[in-house]
């Protein structure tokens, strides 16, 4: 099909330690995108790699009393490994160690050197080894690096030096035209702010150490990291050694990095590409950090979350899934033990697996587990059928435009509103009426046309999940070869005998790990008036009818609801109350989504006089039932006004 081609690529990551969770992220994002454009129909090119050359690499190899090669080779083995475990489908992994990389880096030394680019010099500076960066005083924070807050060794040597400022005015031109180029908003601004407060010349050799690659026409010189390193990008899409490939796939149209190289990527990086005069990538996104309980994880807090230890207990597809879902891309994010296994709960054993199991257990009562031929859809079909239509448009617009998390809550509602159908439809008491048999039929039908097309679209996020469920549904081509063209509702042939299997995903038994939601001893029971005791022999606590009018229960329709801050289990939501907005605030964060209650018609008290709820004023008190490890909001059957009474 082709339509177009997409090259994407992730950082080369440093091969100083284990990778942890935050690289599993950042390359379990570029390989979603990656597989999504792939079913699109696009060349895709996915690129990884190693960054293996320095003066940090060359110290701990001396440390454990290896070569450098040694060294990095063991460690980059078990880079592969987390690659293989996390169902990444890179297209190419490029390590700077590669006779292949380094013939690249020596031809861009080269001819930056020849162009006047690059010239000789001394370099006297503070240096920050795990950084691989050079810095003047001025910009030290506390006599420490600005960027990783460790020490920085004052540094006299001869160097060769990258003319940057010669290319300032250029690149903010470039920046300006092409908004696209810095995402998000805000890292484009701290970039612009940082080339307008004046560009220095860029040290890109060293002395001190030799393991690198050489300076081509000066080899006591290695050259030294960015210029080592960024040009990987080049090497990956065949740059020197495969025109017609390079010719197709450059420029990228994604480097996807942290935010904390984000000034190599969007300055040093495009700067060298126009001095070789080769087109700039289309977009250089800056994602944010995954922190764990608020702050940066690192070696030295101990709290690097160990991604493989996660994949053995929860499975890979549920950590892919809780990082696209959980994290707003851009943003800082956080990790917590806890809401990866209630997304597990929630997401994909209530909501996804819990819609497959419960249907096809139906299916194998009434129709012996054989799909059947549907007929008349009424006017509820048609509203699933837009409702996936516009899931369909809205999922490709938001991945397309790298708002993953966004996108995985468009797929959600849709998976809530089958479940949704399901309830609606009442399967089981079409069953017991010999006249309903068409529309069971019909119904049966729908179930399983919407979860191919659910599985479809989740195969970029949760492969071995959708691969579970094609095989769950019965149908014989592959998965592999489906398409996007494959997202037309009406597709999946009469006549399929489905292989019911084992739930997806089993719930976790929260309690047992956290304790109980509240962790509070009851309370001794007051003691009973003879009243008291009479209506507790009948199981009711009876109140008066004139009790009950005091209540003013009114049909609200949620407008917004968000979070509230530094309180985990509270919703703040605006209401219409039928020409009239409240707010009001609501301990059900840990049972429903924001996104999930806009547009759902609740019931609330809407007489009960406004408290403050940590900080937030609440004008009322919606209405939800709940058990110990449940809860679901009371809503109304029809489509009735906001601000109608409930009586």
């Amino acid at each position: 099909m082709g339509k177009g081609k997409f090259y994407i690529t992730t950082p080369i990551y440093y091969p100083s330690a284990d990778l942890h969770i935050g690289h599993a992220y950042t390359t379990t994002v570029a390989d979603v995108l990656a597989r999504w454009h792939r079913f699109e129909g696009d060349d895709v090119l996915f690129l990884t790699g190693s960054d293996e050359h320095g003066q940090k690499i060359q110290r701990a190899a001396e440390e454990k009393g290896t070569s450098p090669q040694q060294y990095v080779d063991e460690i980059v083995a078990g880079f592969k490994e987390l690659w293989q475990r996390l169902n990444i489908t890179y297209d190419d992994f490029v390590r700077t160690t590669q006779p292949r990389h380094q013939k690249v880096v020596q031809d861009v030394f080269r001819k930056l050197y020849e162009k006047g680019d690059i010239y000789k010099g001394h370099y006297e500076g503070w240096y920050c080894t795990p950084c691989e960066t050079f810095w003047v005083e001025s910009r030290l924070e506390d006599k420490n690096c600005p960027d990783c807050g460790r020490p920085v060794e004052l540094v006299k040597e001869e160097s060769y030096f990258f003319k940057l400022s010669r290319y300032a005015d250029r690149l903010l031109a470039h920046i300006e035209a092409n908004p696209e180029f810095i995402q998000p908003e805000s890292r484009r601004n701290e970039m612009v702010s940082f080339i307008k407060s004046g560009l220095e010349d860029l040290a890109v050799s060293r002395t001190t150490f030799s393991w690198g690659v050489p300076v081509p026409q000066d080899e006591k010189h290695v050259v030294y990291v960015w210029v080592d390193a960024l040009p990987n990008y080049l090497t990956g899409a065949g740059y020197l050694s495969d025109l017609e490939k390079f010719a197709k796939f450059w420029p990228a149209d994604l480097h996807l990095v942290g935010k904390e190289i984000m000034r190599f990527h969007t300055i040093i990086w495009p700067i060298i590409l126009m001095a070789l005069e080769l087109p700039l990538p289309k977009t250089v996104f800056g994602h944010g950090w995954l922190l764990f309980d608020q702050e940066k994880m690192s070696k030295s807090k101990g709290n690097v979350v160990d991604p493989h230890a996660l994949i053995d207990e929860f499975g890979s597809d549920a950590l892919r899934y809780f990082l696209m879902r959980e994290i707003s891309f851009g943003q800082d994010g956080n990790f917590s033990r806890r809401a990866l296994m209630e997304r597990i709960n929630s997401d994909l054993a209530n909501d996804l697996g819990n819609l497959l199991h419960r249907t096809l257990s139906m299916l194998e009562r009434y129709r012996d587990g054989v799909i059947p031929e549907p007929g008349v859809q009424t006017e509820l079909d048609g509203e699933v059928v837009q409702l996936f239509e516009e899931t369909v448009a809205n999922f490709r617009e938001q991945l397309n435009s790298y708002q993953l998390n966004t996108a995985v809550a468009t797929l959600w509602r849709f998976v809530g509103r089958m479940n949704k159908y399901v309830d609606e439809t009442e399967p089981w008491t079409l069953a017991k009426a010999p006249e309903k048999r068409e529309r069971l039929d019909t119904v049966l039908y729908n179930f399983f046309e919407a979860q191919r097309l659910i599985c479809l679209l989740i195969q970029p996020i949760m492969p071995e999940t959708a691969a579970k469920m094609w095989q769950q549904l019965g149908i014989e081509e592959p998965l592999s070869e489906q398409t996007s063209e494959a997202l037309t509702w009406g597709l999946l042939p009469a006549g399929v005998t489905t292989q019911k299997g084992d739930p997806l995903f089993p719930r976790l038994d929260l309690d047992a790990e956290f304790g109980k939601p509240d962790g509070k001893p009851q309370k001794a029971p007051a003691k009973k008036s003879k009243d008291q005791g009479k209506e507790q022999e009948t199981g009711v606590n009876l109140v008066d009818i004139s009790h009950f009018g005091q209540l003013e229960l009114k049909v609200a329709e949620v407008l917004q609801a968000e979070p509230v801050k530094k309180a985990d289990k509270l919703l703040k939501l605006q209401i219409d109350l039928g020409g009239e907005t409240r707010q009001i605030v609501a301990g059900i964060a840990q049972h429903y989504r924001p996104e999930e209650l806009v547009g759902k018609k609740i019931v609330v008290v809407a007489n009960l006089k406004p408290a403050k709820i940590r900080g937030e004023v609440s004008q009322g008190m919606l209405l939800a039932a709940s058990t110990e490890d449940q809860l679901s909001l009371v809503t109304v059957e029809k489509d009735l006004p906001a601000g109608a009474r409930v009586k």
